[in-house]
This record gives C-alpha cells, sequence and structure tokens, in this order.
C-alpha cells in the first residue's frame, strides 16, 4: 500500500507527542513493505528525503499559531492526492477539519483519521479556534472510513459524544537497549540519579508552572531531603513563546531548575536515563507518549489523575490531584523517601509498556485496519 501521514509537524521528531507517533509507526510499516509518505512542514524540517526507509516530503504553511496545521494539512492533501496514495492518514482533530476533501479528489483512496486529543480543552486557542477544533472532531468522526483512538478513554469519549465506534489503537514506546552516556548531562549540570524530569512541549495545559511551583516549595519545606537535587524541564516552545519566558521567570534565581530545551537521540536518551523520577503534571492528554517513554526506560512516572494519564500510572506509577500544588509536594517528597518503591515500580512499569506498547504490534494493528476498510465495499457485497 501507498501511505500518506498528513497532519504532523514532520519526522525526525524533534518534539511532540504526534510526531513521535507517526516517526515510529512510519518506520514500522515502511519496514513491513509499505509506501510510506510523511508530510513535513518546509519551517520544521532539515534536508531529509529518506528517514528510517520513509518518504519526507516536505510541504509549505504559514506558519503562524492559528494557520499553521490547515494550510500545511491542505497543501499535503494536493501533493498526496498527486502521488496516488492508497491510504490519507490524517493525524489530530485540526487536520481532520480537511479530511473529506481526499474523497472528492481521488475517491478510490480510504481515508483514516487517529483523534489523538481533545485539542479544543487546550488553553493556547482562542474562542474561534476552538469552534474549529470542535468542527474538526465531527469531521474527524463522520469524514473518514475509520477513526483511531488512541486512548480508551477516547474510545469511549467518541462514542458518548458522537455515537461512533472509534477503533482503539494506543500510542507506543519501544525498551532502549542500548546504554547511554552520563557526560551528556554535564552541559545542563544534571547527575545521572540527582533529578526530576518533565519531557513536554512547553504549552499551558501540560502544567510545568505548577511542577516549578511544586518543586520550589518541595525544596523551601524539605532542604536536606532535596540537597543537591533538581528538576530538568525538556521541552520547548510551541508557539507558546510567552508561557515559556514567563516558566523562565518563575523560576529565576533557583539554580536547580534545568530548562534543557528541546532533545532528541543521544541526548534525550541520557537525560531519560539518568532521570530518578519522571513528572507529568498535565491538564489534558491523548495517551501521553512522555510518560511511556519514561516507563520504557524503567522510570516511576508521577502524574496527574487525568484519566487518560491513569490509563498508564494507576497501576503502574503515582497520582497526584490535577493542578495541587499541595499534592503535587506531597508526592514528590514520598519519591524521595521511598527509593526502593520507585525502583520496583519503575521495573514493573517498563515490563508493562514492554508487553502492550510495542509499535510493532501496534503497526500490525494499524495495517490490518487500512487492509479491512479497502476491502469493505468487497464485503458489503459479499453480504448483501
Amino acid at each position: 500500500m501507498k501511505i500518506a501521514m498528513i497532519g504532523q509537524k514532520g519526522i525526525p521528531a524533534r518534539s511532540g507527542g504526534i510526531e513521535r507517533h507517526v516517526e515510529e509507526l512510519s518506520a514500522e510499516l515502511a519496514a513491513r513493505g509499505h509506501e510510506v509518505l510523511v508530510f513535513c512542514r518546509s519551517w520544521y524540517v532539515w534536508p531529509v528525503r529518506d528517514h528510517r526507509g520513509v518518504r519526507c516530503i516536505k510541504t509549505r504553511s504559514i506558519p503562524t499559531k492559528h494557520l499553521d496545521a490547515i494550510t500545511a494539512t491542505f497543501t499535503s492533501i494536493i501533493a498526496a492526492t498527486r502521488e496516488k496514495v492508497d491510504i490519507f492518514h490524517f493525524h489530530g482533530v485540526g487536520p481532520a477539519l480537511l479530511s473529506w476533501l481526499p474523497k472528492l479528489l481521488n475517491p478510490r483512496a480510504k481515508v483514516i483519521v487517529t483523534f489523538h486529543c481533545i485539542d479544543r480543552h487546550h488553553k493556547k486557542w482562542n474562542w474561534f479556534a476552538r469552534l474549529m477544533l470542535y468542527t474538526g472532531e465531527r469531521f474527524a468522526i463522520s469524514a473518514p472510513d475509520a477513526t483511531i483512538a488512541v486512548s480508551k478513554t477516547l474510545e469511549t469519549y467518541i462514542r458518548l459524544s458522537y455515537g461512533r465506534d472509534g477503533k482503539y489503537i494506543p500510542n507506543g514506546t519501544q525498551v532502549p537497549g542500548e546504554d547511554s552516556d552520563p557526560a551528556l548531562l554535564k552541559p545542563f549540570g544534571l547527575e545521572s540519579g540527582k533529578y526530576f524530569m518533565m519531557c513536554s512541549r512547553l504549552v499551558r495545559h501540560k502544567g510545568a508552572h505548577v511542577l516549578i511551583e511544586a518543586f520550589k516549595e518541595l525544596k523551601r519545606s524539605n532542604t536536606k531531603l532535596t540537597k543537591d537535587f533538581k528538576l530538568a524541564i525538556v521541552g520547548g516552545s510551541a508557539f507558546t513563546d510567552d508561557y515559556v519566558r514567563e516558566l523562565h521567570e518563575l523560576a529565576k534565581g533557583d539554580p536547580s531548575i534545568v530548562f534543557t530545551g528541546n532533545q532528541t537521540g543521544k541526548t534525550l536518551h541520557a537525560l531519560f536515563a539518568g532521570a530518578y523520577a519522571a513528572v507529568h503534571p498535565s491538564e489534558s492528554e491523548g495517551l501521553p507518549i512522555a510518560v511511556l517513554e519514561a516507563m520504557s526506560y524503567g522510570k516511576c512516572v508521577l502524574s496527574s489523575d487525568i484519566p487518560e494519564n491513569m490509563e498508564l500510572t494507576e497501576n503502574h506509577g503515582l497520582t497526584f490531584e490535577t493542578n495541587n500544588v499541595n499534592d503535587l509536594v506531597k508526592k514528590l517528597v514520598q519519591l524521595l523517601e521511598e527509593p526502593d518503591s520507585v525502583e520496583t515500580i519503575g521495573r514493573k512499569a517498563r515490563i508493562h509498556v514492554a508487553k502492550n506498547y510495542d509499535w510493532k504490534d501496534i503497526a500490525e494493528t494499524t495495517e490490518y485496519l487500512y487492509e479491512l476498510v479497502q476491502l469493505e465495499p468487497v464485503l458489503s457485497i459479499q453480504t448483501n
């Protein structure tokens, strides 16, 4: 099959759960013999034409907060139509606003939408953007031949809100097999086993401000317990420069709070491997790849108690009340006071994600869905 991935910023992934999802899924599908085309926004990618067996095609967009995704989606659809693809696979409800268009341009092709998150809940959007994202949700459910939900929570949301069945295919991860280089931590002033880590785009709904406030209180009220301990915030802006400045101002004067910016490859590997534990304080998610990745490294994850996080951490991690700084401080103290428990939880978490969230299995299930939607007319005729 010839498959077009549309809606992501691009690959190789520099940041963002959708970008990591698309990179790993595309590479696995290519390894299974499919021709996979990933459409990449020209401002996001460096000159790469073939990445892990996947064709990377640059498309133009208007790189502003509100127009980037939709304009990139439109140019990607036009380019994919010219390529005569068999499958248009949209990622996200924003790009799904145009998921009806391939049916007009290439009626024989099939359309899939992956519902990654309820984006209209994110605080960075104004009322008009939220209206468009809500409309995108409706198209994500009604326009394609199949809709994928990356979490059981989203699968339930689709059924209860729209009366349709989403196909549950989760995000995934890979358990790392090679050792990391601790020397890569030195530029950030970090020491292995001596820091909490948050890995995320720096957007308000991810809750970095909550974590910074809690960590500052933790250091103030537990001086001996937190001696030489640091907080690493790994990630960068996503058209949210004002919020990033707010975070730096909040952490001003505290050298134990380290901003690493976006990281990839061996440096990101070293940051995950060296963390004592991971913290994920978000208000809204689909199924967080950052949590899956931390668990794959054998890290105990402390997450907010939203349902999408708790799918992963309720039985294989720890949780705190969303946006409750005091409760977060209490759980951070617990992590520091119980290192044996932290190690045990992390070890079991690693086994859990290896068994249930492997990209090879996810690609196989996605491939089966592609085949199924292509056979639907034949199956319908046979049934009748």
